[in-house]
C-alpha cells in the first residue's frame, strides 16, 4: 500500500524537505506543455521542477512540442521544435505530436464508447498524442509525477513508466469542478468521468488544491489516505512593482476604474460573461474600462466579431513578465468569472498588488475567495449578479481598498511558494527512498516503496 497522507490532508506547511539534506531524487515530470507555452499547470510544473533542482534533485520533464492549446489537435497551430534542452537546470524533452487533423473529435467520439478505461482516456478529444513519450525507455527514475486533467495521454505515459520501473506514481489533476449548484455540470462531468478517475485511483499520491477538489476526489472513490491538499503560492516580486502611471497612460486611461482580466480569453475562463456583464453597465452609463490579457481562444474570437462595445475594451494579448507586473499595478479590480479553474493563481497575484477579486462561485475559486472579505463571488453563470458586483466595486473605492488589503495580508500568510513546493518534495521522499547526492543517475534501483498501482513490488 502507498503511504497514509491523511494526517496532512489539510496541507500542513510545517513539514518539508529539511531532513533530507545531501539526498537527491531522480524525478520524471510528465506535462502536456511546458514554457514558453502559457498555462497554469505548465507554469506550476516549471516552478516545481526548478525548486527540486535547487534542492539537489535531478528532474527530467517529458512534454509535447505544443505551444498553443489548439496545437494539440489543429495542424495549423504553432508548435515548438522537438528535442531535448536544459532549462534552468531541468532537462526538458519535447516530443513531436501526431494525429492532428480536422474532424479528429468526430473520429474519436465513437472510439470512446469502447468499455475500457485506458482506451477512453486516450480518446479524449483534446489529447496531445506524442508517441515518442509513450515509448520512453532506458531511463531510471525514483519518482514519476504527472499532470493535468483532461489531457490524459501524458498521464497514461507516466503511469506506464512508473509501473515498469516499480516506483511511486504521483498525480496533480487540477480538477475543474464548474458550478457547485448544478449536479450535472458539463465541466465537472468531463473531469470526474470514470475514465479520468481511474487515473487518480491508480496514483500512490494525489495532490488536491482545495477542499472542494479533495472532496470530489474522495466522492469518486479515490482513497483519502493518498490525497494531500496542497494549494498554490505566489512570489510577490514576480507580479508587483509595475509602473501604474506609465502603463495607464499607454492604455489611454486617466482616472477611470479599470477592470482587469488575465486568462486564456474564452467562454470557459469567463471572458465572454465578463464582457456581457460590463456591457450592461456601460449601456447604463457607468464609466470604466476593461483590459483583457492572455491568449485568445476560438470561442472568444467568434464572440468578439459581434461585440458592440469594442471601444470600451483594451486587448493586450499574452504578457511578458514585466508587462504582467505593469498590468496588475494598473488595474483596480481583477475579474475571473471562470467555470474552469482548480485554484486561480492569478487571484493571488491580484491580491499581492492589493487588488480585489470578483469571480464566479465555481470550482476551486469558491474555496480561495472569501465573499465579502477579500473579494466578491457571484453565482456561476448569473450575468445580472456579476454585473451588480462589478458595479459595487466600480462605484465604491473604499470597498475596493478594504477587500484588496485583506487579500494582500492573506498572500503573505497563507500562500508562500516555498511552503507549497516543500510539501510536494516531502511527499516524494515519503514514498521513495532517496539516493545520496553523490550517487549515479543511472543504474538499477535498489528500492521501491510503492508502485504505479499503489502496491509494493
Amino acid at each position: 500500500m502507498g503511504a497514509d497522507f491523511s494526517d496532512n490532508a489539510d496541507g500542513d506547511e510545517s513539514i518539508g524537505a529539511g531532513d533530507v539534506t545531501g539526498m537527491s531524487l531522480r524525478v520524471a515530470h510528465f506535462v502536456q506543455r511546458y514554457p514558453p507555452a502559457l498555462g497554469g499547470s505548465e507554469a506550476y510544473f516549471a516552478r516545481l521542477s526548478r525548486f527540486l533542482v535547487s534542492h539537489g534533485d535531478q528532474v527530467t520533464v517529458l512534454t509535447t512540442n505544443a505551444e498553443a492549446l489548439e496545437s494539440f489537435w489543429s495542424p495549423s497551430a504553432g508548435t515548438l521544435s522537438p528535442g531535448a534542452d536544459l532549462i534552468d537546470g531541468v532537462e526538458v524533452r519535447r516530443y513531436a505530436m501526431s494525429h492532428r487533423f480536422r474532424g479528429r473529435r468526430w473520429v474519436l467520439k465513437p472510439l470512446s464508447l469502447v468499455p475500457h478505461r485506458a482506451w477512453q482516456c486516450l480518446t479524449v478529444p483534446c489529447n496531445p498524442f506524442a508517441w515518442g513519450m509513450w515509448r520512453t525507455t532506458g531511463d531510471v527514475f525514483d519518482v514519476v509525477h504527472a499532470t493535468a486533467f483532461p489531457y490524459a495521454f501524458p498521464i497514461l505515459c507516466a503511469q506506464k513508466l512508473a509501473r515498469r520501473l516499480r516506483v511511486p506514481f504521483f498525480l496533480t489533476p487540477f480538477l475543474h469542478l464548474g458550478d457547485p449548484l448544478q449536479p450535472r455540470d458539463p465541466t465537472r462531468r468531463v473531469y470526474t468521468s470514470p475514465a479520468m478517475m481511474s487515473l487518480a485511483k491508480n496514483a500512490d499520491c494525489v495532490f488536491a488544491q482545495t477542499t472542494s477538489e479533495q472532496a470530489a476526489l474522495v466522492g469518486c472513490g479515490v482513497d483519502p489516505k493518498r490525497i494531500v491538499r496542497q494549494g498554490l503560492g505566489v512570489e510577490a516580486k514576480e507580479c508587483t512593482g509595475g509602473n501604474r502611471q506609465q502603463t495607464r497612460q499607454a492604455w489611454g486611461v486617466s482616472s477611470e476604474v479599470v477592470i482587469g482580466h488575465l486568462a486564456n480569453n474564452s467562454e470557459e475562463k469567463g471572458t465572454i460573461d465578463l464582457l456581457r456583464a460590463t456591457e450592461k453597465l456601460h449601456r447604463q452609463g457607468l464609466a470604466f474600462r476593461v483590459v483583457l490579457a492572455g491568449p485568445e481562444m476560438p470561442s472568444f474570437r467568434r464572440f468578439w466579431q459581434g461585440y458592440g462595445l469594442a471601444d470600451t475594451v483594451i486587448r493586450l494579448g499574452p504578457l511578458s513578465a514585466s508587462q504582467k507586473r505593469d498590468f496588475f499595478a494598473s488595474i483596480d479590480v481583477f475579474a475571473l468569472p471562470s467555470r474552469s479553474d482548480s485554484f486561480g493563481l492569478v487571484l493571488l497575484e491580484a491580491w499581492a498588488n492589493g487588488v480585489p477579486n470578483v469571480a464566479y462561485r465555481a470550482g476551486g475559486i469558491a474555496d480561495v475567495v472569501r465573499d465579502g472579505q477579500d473579494g466578491l463571488l457571484s453565482p456561476c453563470g448569473d450575468i445580472t449578479a456579476l454585473s451588480g458586483d462589478i458595479r459595487r466595486l466600480v462605484m465604491d473605492a473604499g470597498l475596493r481598498q478594504r477587500l484588496g488589503m485583506v487579500g494582500q495580508q492573506r498572500v503573505g500568510r497563507e500562500f508562500r511558494w516555498a511552503d507549497k513546493l516543500a510539501l510536494v518534495r516531502d511527499a516524494y521522499y515519503t514514498l521513495a527512498k532517496p539516493q545520496t547526492a553523490t550517487s549515479s543517475r543511472r543504474g538499477a534501483i535498489p528500492w521501491a516503496c510503492g508502485s504505479g498501482s499503489g502496491s509494493p513490488p
